[in-house]
């Protein structure tokens, strides 16, 4: 298969997706919703004694809980002196520095993280936003990348430094293009999206591997509309464009190969798992295609039934329903 390559597309791609579809409805923008995001890494690298690290926990308990994992430990004393020797540890004083210097006051997060919760809270109204939280993980030695749950939201901060960090987690180099600080957000809101996408379970085809995180691409870009594509999906622009432009030729490939009502788990991983590539299309080709026509599909159903809701399509588990009510077949170019 040719799989070609359009360089313009990616100046038209990348300046329409900061636009289109961008505005901000009165009803969303009144939404009661502020955002604080409390800096933990602060306070926890400052405790110089047991006494000092004690408080800190004291004074979060659901960080202390939920992300340090404190129950998992004997006593609260035994979790103390495990993060003690590592709030100490002055090997770790260049990733706060420098996670200090590339985040700053962290507003730009804050925003869209406000943005992204006004929308939740506009399709979901019982939704209450969690505590958001930043730390320093020496990544990987104190906690996760990113942590989300009903109540918390938790930024490793040291991960997502980017290509000018002294030190960077230990992952293939693909991988490490979406430890950048301008995809952590969208990250969060991926993760935040398995509380509201519900899943068939018994259901374990490709074309239901496909459409289910196409549903979770799609909420991520309803609750933050301002955002590219490609930081979504966590493609570069020149992917995004690329696959747009060979969108029918992906397909037929998927087609051809009857690849949609696939069961076999390793067939199936080798379009949905993160892979540098799908050489199975075309050597160029970027990893996860599956999930990116998932989307598309996603898309073309929920423009051919504007009636449904945001909290109807995640909650809707029939898959084959929203494939064959798309009646996706993209055109040739």
């Amino acid at each position: 298969m040719y799989y070609r390559f359009l360089i313009l597309a990616v100046l038209i791609l990348s300046f329409g997706c900061k636009n289109k579809g961008c505005e901000i409805p009165d009803e969303v923008a009144n939404i009661p919703i502020k955002v604080e995001i409390e800096r933990l890494e602060k306070p926890f690298f400052e405790a110089e004694s047991k006494q000092e690290m004690a408080q800190f926990l004291n004074g979060n308990p659901l960080f202390a809980e939920m992300y340090l994992q404190q129950s998992e430990y004997p006593s609260n004393s035994v979790l103390v002196n495990s993060l003690l020797p590592i709030a100490t540890n002055a090997s770790l004083d260049t990733l706060v520095q420098e996670a200090e210097k590339r985040f700053g006051n962290m507003e730009e997060e804050r925003e869209q993280l406000e943005l992204a919760f006004k929308f939740i809270k506009h399709h979901y109204p019982d939704f209450n936003p969690p505590q958001v939280k930043t730390f320093i993980t020496g990544l990987g030695s104190l906690g996760n990348d990113l942590f989300v749950s009903d109540t918390l939201l938790v930024f490793g901060l040291d991960y997502f430094i980017g290509k000018g960090a002294t030190y960077r987690p230990q992952a293939y180099e693909y991988i490490l293009e979406r430890y950048e600080r301008e995809k952590m957000v969208p990250a969060a809101i991926l993760l935040l999206s398995n509380r509201f996408n519900k899943a068939n379970l018994t259901d374990r085809t490709m074309l239901s591997e496909m459409i289910n995180m196409g549903k979770a691409y799609y909420f991520v870009k309803e609750v933050m509309p301002c955002t590219p594509d490609s930081l979504i999906v966590s493609y570069s622009e020149q992917q995004l464009a690329d696959v747009h432009h060979n969108e029918s030729r992906i397909w037929a490939h998927f087609v051809e190969k009857s690849l949609l009502y696939e069961k076999n788990p390793f067939q199936i991983q080798k379009y949905i798992a993160e892979r540098p590539s799908t050489p199975e299309i075309d050597k160029n080709a970027p990893g996860r295609l599956g999930t990116w026509l998932g989307w598309q599909i996603v898309r073309t159903y929920m423009e051919r039934n504007p009636k449904v809701t945001l909290q109807e399509l995640m909650a809707e588990t029939d898959y084959r329903k929203i494939f064959n009510e798309s009646k996706y077949k993209p055109k040739k170019k």
